[in-house]
C-alpha cells in the first residue's frame, strides 16, 4: 500500500509541474508565427505577458518582458510585436504607420539594416522589418535597459517559425 501511495504522490507532483509549466508564459518561444531565438541578459528575472489588440486597422500580437520595481510598479524591459494589416505593405508604409503609432516626428532618425533578406530600419530603441507583405515585426527597448547591440541581436534572433 505505501508503494501505491508513493506512486500516486509522484504522479500528482509530475502533473502539477506539467500544469504549472504549461500555464507559464514562454521566455522566448513563438509569437504569431515567429520564433524568438535570443533574449538579452536584462530580461533575466522578468515576467512575460502576451497581449493581442488592434490599432489603426492593424492587428498586434505582443510579448512583453517586465521587471518589477521596489514600489510595486513594473518597467518594460523588452517588447516584441508581430503586426498584420494592409497598412504594412512594405517598409515605407510600415515606417509611416509606426511613426503615427509611436507618435514620432516625421524625421524620425532610423538606419537601414538587413534581416535575413528582409529590409529593416532601426533606431536606438527599436528595430522593425517587413518579412512579407502585410506583416511587420518590431522589437523595442522602451526603457533603455537593453541597449542597441542587444536590441539588434534580439531582432536578428527572430525568425519565421516552420509551418
Amino acid at each position: 500500500m505505501p508503494l501505491v501511495r508513493l506512486a500516486a504522490s509522484a504522479l500528482a507532483f509530475v502533473l502539477a509541474l506539467t500544469l504549472t509549466a504549461a500555464g507559464a508564459a514562454p521566455r522566448g518561444g513563438t509569437l504569431d508565427g515567429f520564433t524568438i531565438g535570443h533574449l538579452p541578459a536584462p530580461t533575466e528575472g522578468t515576467s512575460t505577458s502576451d497581449f493581442t489588440y488592434e490599432w489603426g486597422e492593424v492587428s498586434f500580437n505582443s510579448r512583453v518582458w517586465e521587471k518589477r520595481l521596489e514600489d510595486g510598479a513594473a518597467r518594460v524591459v523588452l517588447q516584441v510585436l508581430v503586426m498584420r494589416g494592409d497598412r504594412l505593405a512594405d517598409l515605407d508604409t510600415t515606417r509611416a504607420f509606426l511613426t503615427e503609432y509611436h507618435e514620432r516626428a516625421e524625421d524620425w532618425a532610423l538606419a537601414e539594416f538587413d534581416h535575413g533578406g528582409a529590409p529593416g530600419l532601426h533606431g536606438d530603441a527599436e528595430a522593425f522589418w517587413v518579412p512579407e507583405t502585410g506583416v511587420a515585426v518590431e522589437v523595442r527597448d522602451p526603457s533603455g535597459l537593453v541597449g542597441t547591440d542587444e536590441l539588434m541581436a534580439a531582432a536578428r534572433g527572430i525568425a519565421a517559425s516552420p509551418a
